[in-house]
């Protein structure tokens, strides 16, 4: 609530070549170890606030839903931003993940997972009807969607500020 509704339709323009997008979550598989679970949460707020006072790291934007199985969905810059962050040992990442490995990895009571995708900005269609900012177009640019670009097909393969 309160957000900003964009009424009509947008799309999003990446403005850059590709766009790699960082899928990562965890699941409560004995969510009556409700401790554990929040730990092992806990860490990721720390990494987005590392993130967020630091764009040149290369995070674009995120989204982030919340249950059982947790996801976020990040846009970064590119490949190599996301695998500095992640080996950074001065970036809020490796300590968290050492302890998880060390202590949790195997035990069956939680569960994480994580895709990389790299898009190239040819294979990204997007649409945003009614929404407040959202996804991609948050994370890069939110532009009208134009003439030429009504289909899906006219979307795909092109950015949304090409002519």
């Amino acid at each position: 609530m309160g957000q900003h509704i964009y009424p009509g339709r947008y799309t999003a323009d990446p403005g850059q070549d590709s766009v790699t997008v960082f899928l990562i979550g965890m699941r409560a598989n004995r969510w009556w170890k409700i401790g554990k679970v929040a730990h092992v949460a806990a860490a990721m707020p720390r990494m987005l606030r590392h993130l967020a006072r630091n764009p040149d790291a290369g995070m674009l934007g995120v989204e982030q839903w919340f249950g059982r199985t947790t996801m976020m969905v990040t846009y970064w810059r590119s490949p190599d931003h996301l695998r500095k962050f992640a080996a950074d040992r001065d970036a809020p990442h490796l300590e968290p993940w050492r302890h998880f490995m060390k202590e949790l990895s195997g035990s069956g009571d939680i569960g994480i997972w994580h895709e990389t995708y790299q898009v190239p900005a040819s294979g990204i269609e997007t649409i945003y009807s009614g929404m407040p900012l959202f996804g991609l177009a948050k994370a890069t640019a939110q532009v009208p969607i134009g003439k030429g670009k009504h289909t899906a097909k006219q979307r795909m393969g092109h950015s949304a500020g090409a002519a």
